[in-house]
């Protein structure tokens, strides 16, 4: 019977450190071969993102043009888009939401004339400054 009581006590005891440690080195070993993957495709969606923003801001532009018969300057930014600056044919709001941020949560660049189309829509990617690769690419209305 005696036996028995100190069976039952032995399985209350709970895990030995080794165990423990065993388990944290195997859930650390998986941490870091999915993170990496889980990481890269964090920024490739972020990319589709933004590429998807400036493809519904430029269709806005373009519904600007034909009840107003221009693009809106530079000046007047994408903001025309939203409020009606004072412009004959303005029908608008183009949007149904505020203007969007880029993903990086910075506004997005707009320049009329542009120098690659008739406007240039663009974001300068992760790291906020012109080129870069990866993450850092520029997203650009006219690629």
């Amino acid at each position: 019977m005696r036996i028995r009581h100190i069976l039952i006590l032995r399985d209350k005891r709970g895990f030995t450190l080794i165990e423990l440690l065993v388990v944290m080195l195997i859930l650390g070993l998986l941490a870091a071969l999915v993170a990496p993957r889980v990481f890269s495709k964090v920024g490739k969606s972020k990319h589709a993102a933004a590429k998807a923003q400036i493809e519904l801001l430029g269709q806005a532009l373009e519904q600007f043009k034909v009840d107003t018969g221009r693009f809106p300057s530079s000046e007047e930014g994408l903001d025309v888009l939203q409020k009606n600056p004072g412009t004959d044919g303005w029908d608008g709001p183009y949007l149904k939401k505020k203007i969007p941020l880029d993903p990086w949560k910075r506004p997005y660049h707009y320049n009329y004339p542009g120098k690659h189309s008739d406007y240039d829509l663009y974001t300068f990617g992760a790291d906020g400054a012109e080129g870069g690769e990866g993450e850092n690419k520029d997203v650009m209305s006219w690629e």
